[in-house]
């Protein structure tokens, strides 16, 4: 005779329905409770002998009325975490953060010190909100743009306050890799790495390579950095450790280093200086329209002279950078060249801008600026057909040619250095070889 087991399973009802709807994706805070979420309770009587064969039936009952075994209490708080979405409106994000508190939406929409709310919805940045069972508001966390802060919006008795609180940052080690198919950012937005730290990429290798010019599909890059995480989301980057760039199959690296004496820079893994006394571009990405030449037709006057400079095309208001440490020689307007900048470097070195659509503030004679800094911006002041720079490297206040020039270098290490140097090297050598193992792992 076979003997039927039969199973009972019934849903166990945890709490009213607007907590059944969201529980999968609140986290709740409650003192002194038990939750019982997503449980099922299984019971089976057998026989108390032995059986040669046992048939099993599971029958399923829905119970017509929920049994509500947790309640919630006004004094629960939901805390939940968003994170920003393209087309976010501060509606629609205060939607998603279960936010239902009409005096709440009011006081962010209408206090100025909260207005940074509504005009900072940057993708990607992670908001927390804490909220009792009925939607009301007890709090709000919201990043600042440019800020080592969040703006707190929390319940004061019977309204609402808004404060900035200072982040406790986390500084963490980040290991990235990539590979070029069209451009460095769009290499980079792939990989997932910011802006601010592909900009630093094209400043480490600025010397040797031209990333307008000189790249090459299939091109590698590995990179060490640093960045600083608040609760699990990064508020800003630091500087690259590390970094190794394969360009036309040569093999560039650069690990940073700070000497005992309070000198830093970035070094060759044999402890060369990587910083050239000169960058190879006025200008971060641009194009050449016009190279150095004895015999060209001036687009303007249509006749046949000598080009002592190189043109880049840029669009207007695209900043100009100073190509080495230099003192202003000359800030003004000059003929044909327009808007005009001449930087005096040492020895016998000189650079010329000119068609600037505008000069940098502090940019006037005798004024000291720094390699990398900005001086001016792109335009089409003077003889010029459209928006350009056209650049002059002169040696002995004679225009030469930069790209068939031997350019100098900056300080090296001593030898006291160099045995410290190699030490701090290996240990980010190790990591640049994490990236590129994790990189041929996914080409793979």
């Amino acid at each position: 005779m076979n003997h039927h087991l039969k199973l009972l399973i019934s849903p166990i009802y945890t709490g009213s329905k607007r907590f059944l709807a969201k529980q999968n994706r609140w986290t709740v805070v409650t003192a002194g409770s038990i939750g019982l979420v997503g449980t099922v309770a299984a019971f089976a009587l057998a026989p108390s002998e032995p059986q040669p064969a046992v048939e099993i039936d599971t029958v399923l009952e829905q119970l017509s009325t929920p049994i509500a075994i947790l309640d919630t209490p006004e004094n629960t708080v939901f805390l939940r975490e968003e994170r920003v979405e393209r087309s976010d409106t501060l509606s629609s994000l205060m939607n998603r953060l279960g936010i239902e508190d009409p005096e709440a939406d009011e006081f962010i929409r209408k206090t100025p010190s909260t207005q940074a709310i509504s005009r900072q919805l940057s993708p990607g940045k992670a908001v927390t909100a804490k909220t009792n069972a009925r939607g009301k508001l007890h709090s709000l966390c919201f990043p600042l743009n440019g800020k080592e802060a969040t703006l707190v919006v929390e319940r004061d008795g019977e309204g609402f306050k808004a404060s900035e609180e200072v982040l406790h940052l986390d500084m963490r080690t980040v290991v990235k890799s990539g590979q070029i198919e069209s451009s460095l950012f769009a290499a980079t937005d792939a990989a997932d790495i910011p802006d601010a730290i592909a900009s630093q990429l094209a400043e480490v290798f600025g010397g040797d390579i031209d990333f307008y010019r000189d790249l090459r599909k299939g091109d590698r890059f590995s990179l060490v950095y640093q960045a600083f995480y608040n609760r699990g989301q990064v508020v800003r980057t630091g500087r690259i450790l590390s970094a190794e760039f394969v360009n036309d199959r040569k093999v560039f690296s650069a690990f940073w280093y700070q000497s005992t004496d309070g000198k830093a820079g970035y070094f060759t893994g044999d402890g060369k200086n990587l910083r050239k006394a000169f960058l190879r571009s006025p200008l971060e990405f641009s194009r050449v329209t016009s190279g150095f030449s004895r015999a060209r037709l001036h687009p303007v006057l249509q006749i046949s002279r000598a080009h002592k400079g190189i043109d880049y095309g840029a669009p207007t208001g695209t900043r100009v950078r100073a190509v080495a440490d230099a003192v202003v020689e000359f800030a003004g307007r000059q003929g044909g060249y327009g808007n005009f900048i001449v930087l005096k470097h040492q020895g016998t070195y000189s650079t010329a801008y000119g068609h600037l659509n505008g000069f940098a503030p502090g940019i006037r004679k005798g004024a000291r600026v720094g390699q990398g800094d900005t001086i001016g911006y792109v335009g089409s002041t003077g003889l010029a057909t459209g928006p350009h720079l056209h650049y002059e490297f002169r040696v002995n206040a004679q225009q030469v040619n930069p790209a068939t020039i031997a350019l100098p270098t900056s300080f090296p290490l001593d030898a006291s250095q160099l045995a410290r140097f190699k030490a701090t090297a290996g240990s980010l050598r190790a990591l640049l070889d994490l990236a590129k193992q994790t990189q041929m792992a996914a080409i793979d």
